[in-house]
This record gives C-alpha cells, structure tokens and sequence, in this order.
C-alpha cells in the first residue's frame, strides 16, 4: 500500500521555507523512490570581491608567477589559497 503523499505549502519567503524543511521529513512530501540526481552544469558558485594590502614585492612576485602559468594573478592566487585550505 503506497503511502499518502502531504501536499507542499507554499511559502512566503526563502527563510520561511528553510525553516519548514528545517522541522519536516521530505518523505512526507515526496515519493523519494522516484528521485534523480540533479544537474546543474551552468550553475557557478558566488563569489564576493575582496580587497587585499599586499607588500608591492609579494604582488609583482605572484604575476610573475601566474604569467609563467598563462594565467591571471588573481586566478592564481585563488588556486592556491584553496590548494593550501584542503590540505588543512
């Protein structure tokens, strides 16, 4: 016997959702049998701009070396920030 499905709420705003999933099971909502894994290929993660005081030297050294790399120097350096945070 398939179990009956609750209907969704609509919701007012993106923080009245969270907090009804926050305190309610999917399963009640959805047949999760029937779920897929999502794609979402265009999707890019936000980014926020930041402003950084380099000492001049460190500066001119990371263009040098993202030029030796044929790549932007902020490219890089984003690179390596994370390479240096997962090795954490």
């Amino acid at each position: 016997m398939m179990k009956s499905l609750k209907p969704v709420p609509r919701f007012k705003s993106e923080a009245e959702e969270r907090e009804f999933w926050r305190t309610h099971d999917t399963a009640d909502y959805f047949d999760l049998s029937r779920a897929r894994p999502a794609r979402f290929p265009n999707l890019k993660p936000s980014t926020k701009s930041i402003t950084v005081r380099l000492p001049l030297s460190l500066l001119e050294a990371l263009k040098i070396e993202a030029n030796k790399r044929d790549v932007p120097y902020q490219s890089l350096l984003k690179i390596w920030l994370n390479e240096k945070l997962q090795k954490r």
